[in-house]
């Protein structure tokens, strides 16, 4: 059996390890003063998602994707972002010897309907069309128009950085690890054991209620939180205020958690 082509990661700082997987149209250096803040005392690996960056393409098999993350990324907590909070969850199903813990920024365990799921594939097939027909700067100039992103700056929208993504890459990644490719994953919430943060923007009413939803199903091994004034991309939007709910929690899990 073929081997998955490696993922592209960068490492930086020493200590307990913390694995960042952005979200669509990103790559891994659009954790902003996030990474820097947490790799003053951990080990933060930042790595390409399949068809971002300097990573390959994405390939068929969504949960094929999730575990090459798992192999670049090895044995750590994960924070997702998006779309890479659901190749985190998908991992933390699929390996969950590699995850300690699990962090989820506005992400989904997929559609639940198959015929909705079906009609998203559709579209983000036409979708993944249209990325190779008008090229990578236009189509996040279109992507970033959307009402999720209407609360970023110049800075936050981490445009300069999304531009060093391919048209072919983000059309890989949108055929195979779009929410149409990606099987639902809420009947399986109730197995995650590790402990799980989920963080919503308030202003973000679609997944703040998923995460709520989400928070029920998993049962209470599971927190969400609400970062204040910020969408989509609340992480960004509100760092300080993110990375102190995620420092707080981390104490917290490293203190009470029970060994696994």
């Amino acid at each position: 059996m073929a081997l998955e082509p490696a993922l592209h990661a960068e490492r930086r700082g020493a200590g307990p390890r913390l694995v960042l997987v952005h979200g669509f149209t990103q790559n891994c250096h659009c954790w902003g003063p996030i990474a820097s803040d947490l790799a003053n005392d951990h080990e933060v690996v930042l790595v390409d998602a399949p068809g971002h960056g300097q990573s390959p393409p994405a390939t068929p098999g969504f949960l094929a994707g999730a575990k090459s993350i798992g192999t670049v990324g090895g044995r750590a907590t994960y924070i997702g972002y998006s779309m890479g909070g659901r190749y985190c969850l998908a991992l933390a199903l699929e390996r969950p010897e590699l995850v300690d813990r699990l962090v989820l920024i506005s992400a989904s365990p997929g559609i639940e309907d198959d015929l909705a799921r079906a009609e998203r594939r559709l579209a983000d097939e036409a979708l993944a069309d249209h990325v190779v027909t008008v090229g990578t700067d236009r189509f996040l100039a279109e992507w970033l128009t959307q009402p999720f992103f209407a609360t970023l700056d110049e800075e936050t929208a981490c445009l300069r950085e999304r531009r060093h993504n391919t048209s072919a890459g983000l059309a890989s990644s949108l055929r195979h690890a779009g929410a149409g490719a990606q099987p639902s994953l809420w009947p399986r919430l109730a197995e995650l054991e590790m402990p799980v943060l989920l963080v919503t923007g308030e202003l973000d009413d679609k997944f703040r209620g998923i995460a709520t939803a989400m928070t029920a199903a998993i049962g209470p091994n599971s927190t969400h939180v609400l970062v204040a004034d910020a969408s989509h991309t609340a992480h960004l939007e509100q760092s300080a205020q993110f990375l102190s709910i995620l420092r707080r929690w981390l104490v917290h899990t490293a203190e009470e958690a029970p060994e696994r």
